[in-house]
């Protein structure tokens, strides 16, 4: 299977589909939200979004199943599988800001081997294909070189449903403002991991994420030279609903300073 075509194509998918969110972004009827549950929104855009990312990725490769936030298709294939978040960062998107992306990896037994992450407000597209690295804009990206955390800028997200870890996390996040150049929350989670593989975050962690949120960031972080695991710094950060992911310079001590807080 030729990825990087697969990754071409599914990049211009995301572009094209980018537009329609875009115009509904600059048009959109705050009256037309739903409520999946406490702090999680859907909107038509996401639904729209979803059938057509669906419909086409069915032609790129027909063989495989899908794993879809929306449920457009949620029939898993034996060995490829799409997953898909046709709208990452719905709340920003409703009160009209950004970032908002499309995610987008295809596994092949259960190892992701295609990414695309399309940021729509910065026209960014950041694609990766197995073994031939990771781009924006069809650019090469690596992650930061930084050193360690006293010079790093660290992304996260906050919780918005579960918030059982709350005061752990809570404590960690004021270790990291002291301790580092400072902590943003964008309200995105691929587009947190797009922007760790492009060394403008140095370190990203989160809990209570989707398969959809995190994997195609997070094999572009891979691509561009980072690692990716879990809080036990092992590989269930795709399924497992928690990530950490790095520049190898701050890896470790990132890692360890997150086991610290949050295990």
């Amino acid at each position: 299977m030729d990825y990087k075509k697969i990754c071409d194509e599914v990049s211009k998918l995301a572009i094209e589909t980018g537009k329609y969110i875009r115009h509904e972004h600059d048009n959109f009827d705050t009256n037309k939200i739903e409520i999946k549950g406490k702090n999680d929104f859907v909107s038509y855009v996401d639904k729209t979004s979803e059938k057509k990312i669906v419909e086409q990725l069915s032609k790129i490769v027909p063989e495989a199943g899908f794993i879809a936030e929306e449920g457009t298709r949620n029939d898993r294939g034996d060995i490829y599988n799409w997953i898909v978040d046709p709208l990452d960062g719905t709340t920003n998107f409703i009160h009209g800001i950004f970032p908002v992306c499309i995610s987008i990896a295809l596994q092949e037994n259960n190892k992701t081997v295609v990414g695309v992450v399309y940021e729509i407000g910065l026209d960014e597209c950041f694609a990766a294909s197995k073994g031939n690295g990771a781009y924006l804009n069809n650019k090469q990206i690596f992650v930061s070189k930084r050193n360690n955390l006293k010079d790093s800028l660290i992304a996260t997200g906050f919780p918005y449903y579960d918030f059982s870890r709350q005061d752990k996390f809570m404590k960690s996040m004021a270790d990291m403002m002291i301790n580092t150049h400072g902590m943003r929350r964008l309200g995105s989670a691929a587009t947190d991991l797009a922007y760790t593989a492009c060394g403008r975050f140095e370190a990203f962690y989160e809990y209570g994420l989707h398969p959809w949120d995190v994997a195609a960031g997070a094999f572009i972080v891979e691509e561009a030279g980072g690692k990716v695991c879990d809080f036990n710094g092992e590989d269930n950060y795709i399924f497992g609903g928690e990530i950490i992911a790095a520049g190898n310079n701050v890896y470790d001590e990132f890692l360890n300073k997150v086991k610290n807080y949050m295990k």
